[in-house]
């Protein structure tokens, strides 16, 4: 499996960069929606929608939705992105909360389809305004530049992830939310955002960010703590509707919302934090 996962990322990693890089700002804008739309897929499992037919219909209503988000008048977009992003720190702490009280969390939301259609909402709509917010910094005089700090934050997701998973196997014992994903450990927890830190203070001495060290490492921490949220919240979804991946169409890694549960948290508060709040 792990050299599944490993073949598999390396196949990916390329496109990621080709995507980031040298699609225009319109087609990059279009592949996050093709992305939403099958992360909006994978969600209808969670809604309890069981025929294709049914989550084919909700996926189509998301494109739509979206679409129609990327394509409003710009003045009125900038608020209303600004709105949306800005909610889903309220949306990220009541995750928190639903997955440090899960399963006792689960009666309030569980048997309620309109209440987990606004938890897809807020997973995958500030993730969507996240990416473009990100790649369109400075794009008029630089197009490379949002590109450099879209990958910067999915270096920091990579980096939490991966010190996660070798330092939770390496010495990994005290389980970090058993009831939601057995498989992850405090110790592995620590090791994943010791590496992302590490990543963080390199990639700031390069003195390529030029912003303030406060917005710049408090940006980064509370995306890479966030990024481990992220994880959990739809481990928790997977648990409560009783599959283990949220689908099957990345070998060795389940679906999309397998590969961007972590970044739906870390985009759009690593976004909140860089370009609304400080």
């Amino acid at each position: 499996m792990l050299i599944q996962r490993i073949l598999t990322a390396i196949a990916l990693i390329p496109l990621v960069i080709i995507a980031l890089f040298f699609a225009p700002l319109s087609i990059f804008s279009y592949l996050i929606i093709v992305v939403c739309a099958l992360a909006a897929w994978e969600w209808g499992s969670f809604l309890g929608l069981e025929k294709k037919a049914q989550k084919a219909i909700f996926m189509v209503l998301s494109i739509v939705f979206l679409g129609l988000l990327y394509l409003i008048e710009s003045s009125i977009k900038s608020n209303l992105f600004a709105l949306i992003i800005c909610l889903s720190i309220i949306w990220w702490l009541v995750a928190l909360f639903l997955v440090i009280s899960y399963p006792n969390s689960a009666k309030y939301w569980a048997k309620s389809p309109s209440i987990k259609l606004l938890f897809a909402f807020f997973t995958i709509v500030p993730f969507f305004i996240g990416m473009l917010e990100l790649r369109s910094i400075n794009y008029s005089v630089d197009s490379y530049t949002g590109a450099v700090w879209l990958l910067y934050v999915f270096v920091l997701v990579w980096s939490t992830d991966t010190g996660a998973y070798f330092t939770g196997r390496a010495i990994g014992k005290r389980k970090l939310a058993a009831k939601v994903s057995p498989g992850k450990t405090v110790e592995g927890f620590i090791g994943g955002v010791c590496l992302a830190i590490l990543v963080c203070m390199t990639v700031y001495l390069t003195g390529y960010f030029n912003v303030s060290f406060i917005k710049f490492s408090c940006s980064s921490l509370l995306a890479i703590l966030v990024s481990v949220l992220g994880d959990l919240t739809e481990s928790m979804f997977k648990r409560e509707a009783g599959i283990k991946d949220s689908g099957n169409l990345i070998p060795g890694h389940g679906g999309i919302l397998d590969r961007i549960d972590s970044l739906t948290a870390a985009v759009p508060i690593f976004t909140v934090l860089s370009l609304h709040l400080f």
